[in-house]
């Protein structure tokens, strides 16, 4: 009787789990405001409704235990998916915590003591599972900020090839150590490819030069100049080379022009090419 008595919430939720699903489903909908279809939602708690069966009685203390590997894994993977779908933290736990109210409801009339005890139990053991898709659900964030910055660093740093022969690196924003990584690596892989014999860094539209940015730069060049290539730096606006000057930053030979005209320009002159306005035909 006893040994029963200590079953009777896993009965409960074993034997009434098409039940507890459904209205699962309803009460975790009005929180998401109907953005996850109530098939996905009873898709994904059907699962994890499995995986947490065999867990019910316990109270969620040793949630790092081998016990719980299972569950962990499919909580990761929701928590993942709702991050990249843009819920937030609360609305992914919330759809856990809603398990909580609909099992209370269900048994609200039994005034068994042992009951009782059972859902106290059952409650510490969802709000572990909640810490848990809290904490997964942050380090998705992590992933995709993380993600988004190497995709946006892809996207601002683009290799143009201007002519034949030559490659230009326009620049905008901000130069830090990762970016110009990035552009060394881009550029050299450019330069392998297309077998260009001249790069321009055009830094038009850096926002300003220091002395690291400067030094960010130089390793560029001087990494483009490795492979055979003569680098030019564009875009030397009058503010800039005035700062340039104030921080005593030496260039040494490498070419500066103060556009991107003028470096392709230099570039065409080096190639043999001569530019003829219209008025000089």
């Amino acid at each position: 009787m006893v040994a029963e008595d200590e079953r009777r919430l896993a009965v409960v939720v074993r034997e009434q789990k098409d039940l507890i699903v459904e209205r699962w489903v309803r009460a975790a909908a009005e929180s998401l405001r109907g953005r996850i279809t109530a098939a996905e939602l009873d898709r994904e708690f059907r699962e994890l409704y499995t995986a947490l069966l065999p867990l019910v009685g316990d109270n969620g203390r040793d949630i790092a235990g081998e016990r719980y590997v299972e569950i962990r894994s499919v909580l990761a993977e929701m928590s993942r998916n709702r991050a990249r779908s843009g819920y937030t933290p609360s609305e992914t736990a919330s759809s856990i915590f809603a398990l909580k109210r609909v099992v209370f409801e269900l048994t609200e009339n039994d005034e068994d003591p042992a009951l009782f005890r059972q859902l106290m139990d059952f409650s510490s053991l969802l709000d572990a599972l909640g810490l848990i898709t809290f904490e997964t659900f942050s380090r998705a964030r992590e992933e995709i900020i993380t993600e988004q910055s190497a995709q946006l660093l892809e996207l601002t740093t683009p290799v143009v090839k201007l002519w034949e022969g030559v490659l230009a690196v326009p620049l905008v924003g901000t130069l830090d150590s990762a970016r110009t990584q990035v552009v060394m690596e881009k550029l050299l892989e450019a330069l392998v490819e297309t077998g260009a014999e001249h790069a321009i860094i055009d830094i038009t539209g850096v926002l300003a030069v220091d002395t690291q940015v400067a030094q960010h730069l130089l390793k560029t060049a001087f990494a483009a100049r490795l492979m055979g290539a003569e680098c030019t730096i564009s875009g030397i606006r009058p503010q800039i080379a005035q700062t340039i000057v104030a921080l005593g930053i030496e260039f040494g030979d490498i070419t500066t022009k103060a556009s991107l005209a003028d470096a392709l320009r230099h570039a065409l002159r080096r190639e043999g090419v001569e530019i003829v306005t219209g008025g000089e035909r």
